[in-house]
Order: C-alpha cells, then sequence, then structure tokens
C-alpha cells in the first residue's frame, strides 16, 4: 500500500473516533510525544492529551469534513488538511495533521485546529 492509501484509512478511522467520543482510539493514533493545538488549549504528549479530551463533551452532531487534502512528502510524512463543519453553522474549521510512519505505524505527531471568526 502506498503512504496516501495508509494515511487516508488512518484519517478516516481517526475522525469516526472523534466523531464518537472515543478517547482512548483517538489517543492511539498520537505519537508519544505528538504535539496539538486546538481553538483555546494545546496539549505535548498523551498525558496532556488525555487529561484534555477526557474532559471535553463530544462533538456537536452531523459533524462534516470539506476540501480535505492529502499530501505525501516520499513514504514517511504526509500532511493532511481539511475543513470541517456543522449542520446551522456558517464558519467552517481548519483541521491539519501531520502523520509519520513509525515503527509502530503511521502516528499523527503534530496537529492543529481552528476556526477563523465569523465576518
Amino acid at each position: 500500500m502506498d503512504a496516501i492509501t495508509e494515511v487516508s484509512a488512518a484519517f478516516e478511522a481517526y475522525e469516526k473516533a472523534l466523531v464518537a467520543n472515543d478517547v482512548e482510539a483517538m489517543l492511539g493514533f498520537f505519537a508519544a510525544d505528538a504535539v496539538r493545538y486546538g481553538l483555546a488549549d494545546q496539549q505535548v504528549g498523551l498525558a496532556e492529551q488525555r487529561r484534555w479530551r477526557v474532559a471535553q463533551p463530544p462533538l456537536p452532531p452531523g459533524r462534516f469534513l470539506q476540501d480535505t487534502i492529502i499530501s505525501p512528502y516520499g513514504e514517511q510524512v504526509v500532511v493532511v488538511n481539511t475543513r470541517f463543519g456543522y449542520p446551522g453553522r456558517d464558519v467552517l474549521g481548519r483541521q491539519s495533521q501531520t502523520w509519520v510512519r513509525l515503527p509502530e505505524g503511521w502516528r499523527i505527531v503534530a496537529a492543529h485546529v481552528s476556526e477563523p471568526s465569523a465576518a
């Protein structure tokens, strides 16, 4: 399998875990020392991310993705960029993930989530 196919499958599985609020499954997609910047938060490493995730409510229903771009940089690094939204909201958020092929498989090493202010 090639990097795009493998990361596409991993990204879809991560999204499914995110929507289901399956914290342990979500964390399984991150490298131990991953950095994640969210809308109003940041975590470095799995312990910080676990503390933050278990305190968060589930996502609103109906989350959808738009304009997902999966860009490989060789067979070891893939960057995923997408926009996300929810029914009834006009603003689309932005999400990026850098995936690296590690000995244990593809893992997110850096993630960023942002949401532009409504204009």
